[in-house]
């Protein structure tokens, strides 16, 4: 199926919604899926995004930059205390549990504002890695147009492109709790050690990483089209010295880059 038809295919089936609610999060899948939403709905969606503390200020920011740019009704939900027993014992269905939770929260907001039904941004190629929280998605009757429309990243970003969203290029990202091992307790003094050097990691000018926690050592995964960039004595020594300020004490690189979900490979499916 051609590019185009999949997205006359996805328009179809959001008129068929009528109404909707936008999990939302920024990122290339949920900003697409948004702009499609309020050009063939209007006023019939609304974005909702949960403010957490596994979510990045940074990436909040945006999310709200880009739903006013769109002329949505964005609803943020701030949850202080996110304090999701397995969430934060961070077991290997840390984000079954998550999921469940942040998506109850958003069923309540569309419930309260009358819309139908709720949306994620999941497209085909989520289906290949270790993903606990489509089960919870499912369980909750959470719609995923753009995975049963065959969208793939892929065809997302070039559709994105096409339309002139400035996600069509966006890196991906995940929640920060991404980069703790399984077994190791989730804390907020934790996340924000995450945040703050991967803020770090951007000001340098690098686009596609995580920093992954590993007790006191600090494991940079950068794209490998990026790694070079780390090797100058004064960069290495720079970045060093402020994840250790930031709280870390060893600061590693991996040498294989950044690589997608690398914190599951512990895990037997």
């Amino acid at each position: 199926m051609e590019v185009s038809e999949k997205l006359e295919k996805l328009k179809a089936k959001l008129l068929e919604l009528e109404s909707i609610a936008v999990a939302y999060s920024g990122g290339v899948d949920s900003n697409f899926l948004l702009k499609v939403a309020k050009d063939t709905l209007g006023d019939n969606v609304i974005a909702v995004t949960l403010h957490a503390m596994m979510h990045s200020q940074r990436e909040i920011e945006e999310a709200r930059q880009y739903a006013k740019e769109f002329g949505v009704n964005h609803i943020v939900v701030n949850v202080e205390n996110f304090q999701v027993k397995e969430f934060i014992e961070n077991n290997t269905q840390r984000c079954y549990y998550c999921k469940k939770t942040v998506f109850e929260k958003i069923k309540s907001v569309a419930k309260e504002h009358n819309i139908k039904y709720v949306v994620d941004g999941t497209n085909l190629d989520d289906l290949g890695d270790y993903r606990p929280g489509l089960k919870a998605l499912e369980e909750l009757n959470i719609i995923s147009p753009l995975k049963e429309c065959n969208l793939t990243k892929e065809d997302i970003r070039v559709l994105s492109k096409e339309m002139n969203l400035k996600t069509f290029n966006k890196p991906a990202f995940a929640c920060l709790a991404t980069r703790i091992p399984y077994g190791t307790k989730i804390t907020k003094e934790v996340l924000r050690k995450i945040e703050k050097s991967e803020e770090y990691l951007i000001e340098l000018g690098f686009e596609q990483f995580r920093v992954r926690i590993h007790e006191d050592i600090a494991r940079i995964e950068v794209g490998k089209d990026e790694i070079h960039k780390f090797f100058s004595e004064d960069k290495l020594n720079k970045t060093n010295n402020k994840l250790k300020e930031i709280g870390f004490k060893y600061v590693t690189l991996d040498m294989a880059g950044y690589e997608m979900g690398s914190m599951n490979k512990t895990i037997q499916k």
